[in-house]
Parts: structure tokens; C-alpha cells; sequence
């Protein structure tokens, strides 16, 4: 996939970033994923790497203001769902005497959503962040549908959060020409 991403990216005439800064944006992303699918968290080793890639790459797209703002607004954002999932998990088990042992929504995703808030910079983290919710929506409302009608569903299942947020990210770095396009600006 690495290989495909590459090609694709050398073909791209008008990267923002540049080859080299793309891809490895785009392999920092591929891990962060690969992690939290298997292991269902996102590592400090990778976040403090991100922070820093995030830093150097949102400094050159952004500037330092839009660059801080964004990665504040998106750490802020991602705080506030992950109290929201707490409080919510905690009455969930209360009300039902369930089992249930799982976060909402790990602390790891509010850390990455300050990394992707640093790429993105102000005021593109909303946008990343709401592409993020619509996209998990879809693919978990997939999911549940299939799962229901194969007779596999089980409630409180876990769906990482991470490679959501990431999808929205990269829609806005590596094909943000086709939302100017169709929604105008």
C-alpha cells in the first residue's frame, strides 16, 4: 500500500506539502491506524512524534498562529467527546449492570486530534474533525446493519476511532481541491 501511496503521490502536481513531507505524513497516518486496528490505542511514541511532524508541517502550511489555534481547538474537541463518552459509558453501565469495560473513546484520539489540529491548522480541524464523524458514522451504521442481519451483533462493540479521524485528514490535505470545487470557495 506504501508503494501505491508513493506513486500516487509522485503523480500529484500540486502537493502542498511537497513528495517527500506527504509521504511521510502519509506513513506516520498508516501506522497510527495499523496500531489502533490491532491493538485498539494510539502509542505516546507515535503521538510525540506526530506532535512534532505536526508542528513542523502545520508551521510551513499555517503559520505559527493558525498551526497552535488548530492543534489547541483539536485536542479541546476531542476532550470534550471523550468526558462526554465517560460520562456516558458510566451510565450506561449503571443503568443496565452490564459488563461493559470499554472507553468511549480513548485517551489516545484526544491526543491525535491536537496532532491533526497542528496539520490542519485553524479553521480546517473543524472541518477534519466533522469529516471524521460523518465518515465513522457511515462505516459503524455499515457495520451494525451487517452485523445485525448476520445474527453477530453484540451491543457495545468496540470500533476504533482513530483511522476515522485520519480518513478526515487526509481528505482535507490530499483532496481538499474536490470539496473547493463542489461546495465553492
Amino acid at each position: 500500500m506504501l508503494v501505491i501511496s508513493a506513486i500516487w503521490l509522485w503523480y500529484q502536481p500540486d502537493l502542498v506539502m511537497g513528495f517527500w513531507w506527504s509521504l511521510l505524513l502519509l506513513v506516520y497516518f498508516g501506522i497510527v491506524v495499523v496500531i489502533d486496528l490491532e491493538h485498539h490505542l494510539i502509542m505516546h511514541p507515535t503521538s510525540i512524534f506526530g506532535g512534532l511532524l505536526g508542528l513542523v508541517i502545520g508551521f510551513q502550511l499555517h503559520g505559527i498562529s493558525a498551526t497552535l489555534l488548530g492543534g489547541l481547538v483539536g485536542f479541546a474537541a476531542m476532550l470534550g467527546l471523550y468526558i462526554l463518552g465517560a460520562l456516558f459509558a458510566r451510565f450506561v453501565v449503571r443503568r443496565s449492570q452490564s459488563g461493559f469495560n470499554e472507553e468511549a473513546l480513548g485517551f489516545g484520539d484526544v491526543i491525535l486530534g491536537g496532532i491533526l489540529g497542528l496539520i490542519l491548522g485553524w479553521p480546517a480541524i473543524i472541518a477534519g474533525l466533522f469529516f471524521a464523524i460523518i465518515i465513522a458514522g457511515i462505516i459503524s451504521l455499515v457495520y451494525l446493519l451487517v452485523s445485525f442481519f448476520a445474527r453477530k451483533y453484540k451491543a457495545f462493540t468496540f470500533i476504533p476511532y482513530g483511522p476515522f479521524m485520519i480518513a478526515g485528514a487526509v481528505a482535507l490535505i490530499f483532496f481538499n481541491q474536490y470539496f473547493i470545487s463542489t461546495f465553492g470557495g
